[in-house]
């Protein structure tokens, strides 16, 4: 009777796990990635990041800040004259402004590099959306087929305690031998012990899925979405879908950033010039001056310096481009592969639901009437069972592959329901710390 109590207790604790908190809301696959967006710090950094590149993009488009000047020449400091400001007729006072005029040209290309930095962060935050979506998907799934698999032990545990029951009563009325009681207490021994090591399973992936949604992966689980179609079945072609793969938009925004950087090195090879107008004044007796300068820099090593760093800078282009057309290549053939095993998946589990499980549990049936017509022993019965129990298993644990495959497809480009609009709001100009 004591072990009866444990048994209960134990498919009991497993249940409970698969409808705890009950009177919360189910918790949606959709509802568990918006929480996990929302809770997501990398985007708040990135967000940042890109408010960052923003302003320095203005900054960056404006001429440098003028330079005062102001200056004491030509003062004795030896002599009776030492240190006069009035004695020598050389000595003045001067002030003066000077502006380095860097062409708009270039200007223009220092905003855009940094415009098309923020461009790369903002498709670096939609592959962070993209990774989040995909990892709360298969956190999620983890845990929905823990619990379903679980629950099929469980079941079979239940019905595991009918079968000792009627086994005992068997053998008082002499129909069968201690034997038979003794496998029916071992084959509920072995549910037992893998009752356990799902509850396991279920621990550990809700702990994963905490990573992501926080207090919300107590909730009991909503009813899983539908994994035989894809947005690849509804949206386009593989390769339109894979075009817009952020980790290849990140690619093609480092390449814009390499092709805005070699225009900038070419016209680098132009110099800036440098104006000047100063303001001298002498002791009353002399006249007061005035000085305008023109800086030229002289750009006598041209082949080894402003030639060089353009090269450098077109090899980067090719560089950015080589490695964008060699990703795009193995995304596709990456999808291709995933796309496979996903649709293999599917008519192997279709061929699982309409064949390989009702031959299975009409097995288990064929057994239990002969077994109760005394044409079958126990033993028999109990193979008939597990064997039912192991194709379950083997169909849930086929179903949980081809889903994961599913997230992985689905949530390849990230679901545009769920994108956050940037939250961060840039603090006011202060010192910095």
């Amino acid at each position: 009777m004591h072990r009866s109590i444990l048994v209960l207790a134990a498919a009991t604790l497993v249940l409970a796990s698969t409808c705890a908190l009950a009177q919360s809301p189910p918790l949606t696959l959709a509802e568990a990635q918006r929480r996990a967006v929302e809770r997501s710090r990398q985007l708040g950094a990135q967000d940042a990041s890109i408010v960052a590149s923003r302003e320095m993009a203005v900054a960056a488009g404006e001429l440098p800040d003028p330079v005062l000047k102001l200056e004491l020449q030509n003062v004795p400091i030896d002599g009776p004259d030492r240190f006069s400001l009035s004695a020598d007729p050389q000595t003045m006072r001067s002030v003066g402004v000077m502006q380095e005029w860097t062409r708009r040209e270039k200007r223009d290309l220092r905003r855009e590099r940094f415009e098309r930095t923020a461009d790369k962060t903002q498709a670096e935050r939609d592959a962070s959306i993209a990774a989040i979506q995909r990892s709360t998907a298969l956190a999620w799934l983890d845990l929905y087929y823990a619990q379903a698999m679980a629950g099929s032990l469980s079941e079979q545990l239940a019905a595991s305690q009918l079968e000792i029951a009627a086994a005992e009563s068997a053998y008082r009325a002499g129909r069968v031998s201690q034997a038979d009681v003794i496998a029916t207490y071992s084959a509920r021994t072995g549910l037992e012990d893998r009752l356990s090591e799902f509850s396991r399973r279920i621990r550990n992936a809700r702990t994963a899925l905490a990573r992501w949604v926080g207090d919300a992966a107590d909730a009991p689980l909503a009813s899983r979405p539908p994994i035989d179609r894809t947005h690849f079945e509804t949206g386009g072609t593989l390769e339109n879908h894979i075009a817009r793969h952020p980790d290849l938009e990140v690619l093609r925004r480092q390449e814009e950033i390499a092709r805005t950087e070699a225009r900038l090195a070419d016209a680098n090879r132009s110099a800036d010039w440098s104006f000047e107008v100063t303001y001298g004044n002498r002791a009353s007796p002399f006249g007061d001056m005035a000085t305008i300068a023109v800086s030229v820099p002289l750009q006598l090593f041209h082949k080894d310096r402003q030639d060089r760093e353009l090269t450098a800078k077109l090899a980067g282009v090719e560089q950015a481009r080589a490695e964008r057309e060699e990703m795009e290549r193995a995304h596709v053939a990456e999808v291709r592969a995933m796309q496979t095993e996903w649709q293999s998946g599917l008519d192997r589990l279709e061929r699982y639901r309409t064949q390989v499980l009702p031959l299975a549990n009409e097995r288990t049936q064929s057994a239990l009437s002969a077994y109760q017509g005394g044409k079958a022993s126990s033993g028999d019965l109990l193979m008939a069972r597990r064997n039912e129990i192991e194709t379950r298993l083997q169909a849930l644990q086929l179903e949980l592959e081809t889903a994961r495959l599913w997230a992985q497809l689905e949530y390849l480009i990230p679901d545009e329901r769920v994108i956050p609009v940037s939250m961060f709001t840039p603090p006011a100009a202060r010192t910095a710390p």
